[in-house]
């Protein structure tokens, strides 16, 4: 099955801010969009927009069900005496596009790996994106590291490359970039402040199965590309990783360190053990869930890409409805979550969390994203303890707090919402939907706010 080709112009044109200014006070049908004003919000009594159902995720394929029972009654449950997991990880690197591909048990322990390989040990320091799923802070936590935040472009939720320079220590020695909800990150402004300083790249692409940069797959951009299968994934087997890259050697010893540190390839052999590691393995029963989810992604992801565009094009004639906007070099996103701005302003200051209950309460699950966590505890839980007041001193520490103060994604944590990858494979009638809903919203603000 051939991936549709969408332009550049395409993803980026349609993903431009909607006007907000002067068109705060338009009725939606001056700019192609049905009057709502006379309809009551179905939080406030009225009719729901969206009467029916949406695509359930994952999606069971009952063809996988005879080979994944066949291989459980062999009893050869584990990689080390199947073949499973190596075919998967054929299957996928040539999927992404990569030289090879290392299966893992989840996309954190990909991600410990992925570091470990790049030498990321105690008292250094790896810069990264605050706007990201926890696992991208602990990966570098679990190193006895300290990750330092680059702030987010409030117009791309994804790490600003202009701001990396300044965050780089005589401890720095990587930069980990988030693909969140699949969409690319400026790689060519990551790659040049790495090469620059001589850092590692890591790619944290758990999120961005498919998504293309300058024409590239995501995850094949940097020394190495991490990737999730968690169970919400859209390529998902309840929990499940992996580790792509084009480097034989460091390939090499991603498979060590993730096998108890047995050697690899062209690794040196000797007597007892030794390298050190962890068992960071995949199962053969989650590599024959993939290799049938594998089925279904290509088809899956345009549907999504299409609808998500669809969608750019139709919210940004909603005042106060801001699209997410592609980083530069962006060729094709796949939409983990579809996220776009919220003005609270231009809907009578109506809250985030109100705006939300209004929307859902027309049928259309929304959620908020991620929260402020750059401010969350287990940073100072984690500066308390022994071990990083031994690597890290207190003038460190001071300035680590004194500099966590990112506005960008401050804004980006206030104003962001989104719809589930899922609710993305609905039909354009679904998709309109959508819209409707919040052109409702937007219509009938003053009784919201009065509500």
């Amino acid at each position: 099955m051939k991936t549709r080709k969408f332009t550049r112009r395409e993803v980026i044109l349609t993903t431009s801010a909607g006007a907000i200014g002067t068109m705060i006070n338009w009725p939606l049908n001056s700019i192609g969009s049905p009057s709502f004003a006379k309809e009551k919000l179905a939080v406030l009594g009225g009719e729901k927009i969206h009467k029916g159902t949406w695509p359930d995720w994952p999606v069971w394929d009952p063809t996988a069900e005879k080979e994944i029972v066949d291989m459980l009654r062999t009893g050869r449950w584990w990689r080390g005496n199947g073949e499973h997991v190596e075919v998967f990880e054929k299957k996928y690197a040539e999927l992404m596009g990569a030289k090879r591909c290392l299966a893992t048990a989840s996309g954190t322990t990909a991600l410990i790996t992925a570091l470990d390989v790049m030498g990321v040990d105690a008292g250094d320091e790896v810069l990264v994106s605050p706007y990201t799923f926890i696992a991208t802070y602990n990966s570098v936590f679990f190193h006895k590291a300290l990750p330092v935040f680059v702030d987010t472009d409030p117009e791309t939720f994804l790490m600003d490359p202009s701001k990396i320079e300044a965050k780089i220590t005589d401890r720095t020695v990587a930069i980990l970039p988030v693909h969140i909800y699949g969409m690319p990150v400026d790689m060519d402004g990551v790659n040049k402040v790495a090469k620059a300083h001589n850092l590692a790249v890591v790619e944290d692409a758990c999120q961005a199965w498919l998504a293309e940069y300058r024409g590239k797959k995501t995850g094949t951009l940097a020394d190495l590309g991490c990737f999730s299968f968690q169970n919400s994934k859209h390529l998902p087997a309840g929990e499940g990783g992996a580790i792509l890259g084009n480097n034989e050697d460091l390939m090499d010893r991603a498979n060590s360190r993730h096998n108890c540190g047995r050697p690899f390839g062209n690794m040196k052999s000797g007597p007892g053990y030794l390298y050190r590691g962890g068992n960071f393995r995949m199962q053969q029963s989650q590599a024959l869930i993939l290799l049938s989810q594998m089925k279904r992604i290509i088809k899956d992801n345009d549907i999504r890409l299409e609808n998500a565009l669809y969608l750019d094009k139709k919210l940004k004639e909603i005042p106060g409805i801001i699209p997410v906007k592609a980083a530069n070099g962006a060729t094709r996103a796949v939409y983990h979550l579809y996220p776009f701005r919220y003005k609270k302003e231009v809907f009578n200051n109506i809250p985030k969390e109100k705006f939300m209950n209004a929307v859902s309460a027309e049928g259309i699950p929304i959620i908020g994203g991620y929260g402020k966590q750059n401010k969350d505890l287990l940073f100072e839980e984690a500066f308390n303890s022994k071990g990083y007041k031994r690597l890290f001193s207190e003038a460190r520490l001071k300035k680590w707090r004194d500099e966590n103060n990112l506005p960008g994604n401050d804004q980006v944590c206030d104003e962001v919402v989104a719809f589930y990858q899922s609710t993305l494979l609905g039909s354009r009638s679904d998709m309109d939907d959508i819209v409707n809903a919040i052109a409702k919203v937007y219509e009938n603000r003053n009784e919201l706010a009065k509500g």
